[in-house]
């Protein structure tokens, strides 16, 4: 479903990990990433926006339909010359979400199968490849292309028996500061406890802590900054069921991200903590050269459209 614009995308990735990032695919996520969500700012600005508009608009719209409760024609009117004056849309803090949610969709696929999307294998061949794992081995049905490159990446001899359905150069370099990035963080504290356990078993919890961290941040930076521009009137305070879905929302999904990261390959892991970083950076930036221009730009009466004279609403 994806496909068609998860195969660009890989191709990208592809070319950035080659020529780029020094064939490291840790190297390879980052710039990925953090050139992806650049190229949509444009439309995130456009969204951020339109959403403090019409927060900017609660008090005027909030008086047209105490005004016209008992008639919805004219308090569908009523806002919507109030729409027109602003020059916003209800629908415009929507439409480029919906845009950046396939790109986002095809950039986890993008990552998650680099066999698939940068080295150009079939779903017949990844399949072939994934049943010559042994059992015993790191197997993971849902993650199949870094299964492979895992196994196969600990064992060139076997590689070299099966040079046509696999080369070398098919083969990620997953190491990133130390950490492999097609390993899956253990939810066992035995694990860490264990005598046997080294540095890079420790490295690998690292990824779903950060990631839990920045989803965390993110999360109150947001909440923040959207309790900081809804208006504040005696008539319109942010709803308590807003506030308590907020602060949800703010708990929920570091844990989620936490979670999550513990059981998919940490190249995915970091992929999440790029993203967060970027988002709060990106928010920073929106706060403070974008929402900061539009002071003022919000007519400040409840702008009742009057219609004596059309005999829209009379």
């Amino acid at each position: 479903m994806f496909d068609i614009i998860a195969i660009p995308l890989g191709t990208v990735l592809k070319f950035i990990y080659d020529n780029i990032a020094f064939q490291n695919y840790g190297i390879a996520i980052i710039l990925f990433t953090v050139g992806i969500k650049s190229l949509m700012l444009p439309l995130t600005i456009k969204q951020t926006q339109s959403t403090s508009k019409m927060g900017e608009l609660q008090p005027q719209m909030q008086a047209i339909q105490k005004k016209y409760k008992d008639d919805k024609e004219k308090q569908s009117v009523g806002l919507t010359k109030l729409y027109q004056e602003n020059k916003v849309s209800p629908a415009g803090g929507c439409l480029p979400l919906l845009i950046q949610l396939p790109v986002m969709f095809s950039l986890y696929y993008a990552i998650s199968q680099p066999l698939k999307y940068m080295a150009g294998k079939s779903a017949e061949e990844i399949g072939q490849l994934y049943e010559m794992i042994p059992q015993g081995a790191e197997k993971l049905a849902n993650m199949k292309d870094i299964s492979i490159i895992t196994y196969f990446s600990g064992h060139a001899e076997q590689l070299k028996s099966i040079s046509h359905l696999l080369k070398p150069e098919d083969l990620l370099n997953m190491n990133f500061l130390g950490i492999n990035l097609g390993a899956i963080p253990s939810w066992n504290p035995i694990d860490y406890i264990n005598s046997g356990a080294g540095i890079h078993t420790f490295l690998l919890l690292l990824i779903p802590v950060l990631s839990a961290l920045t989803s965390y941040i993110y999360a109150k930076y947001s909440m923040k900054n959207a309790s900081e521009s809804a208006p504040k009137t005696d008539e319109n305070q942010m709803p308590q069921m807003q506030a308590f879905m907020q602060k949800n929302m703010a708990l929920l999904s570091p844990v989620m991200s936490g979670v999550i990261a513990f059981t998919v390959p940490s190249g995915l892991g970091l992929y999440w903590i790029v993203g967060n970083v970027y988002q709060i950076a990106q928010q920073m930036f929106i706060n403070r050269f974008v929402l900061k221009k539009r002071t003022g730009r919000i007519k400040k009466e409840p702008a009742i459209p009057s219609t004596e004279h059309t005999g829209d609403i009379s």
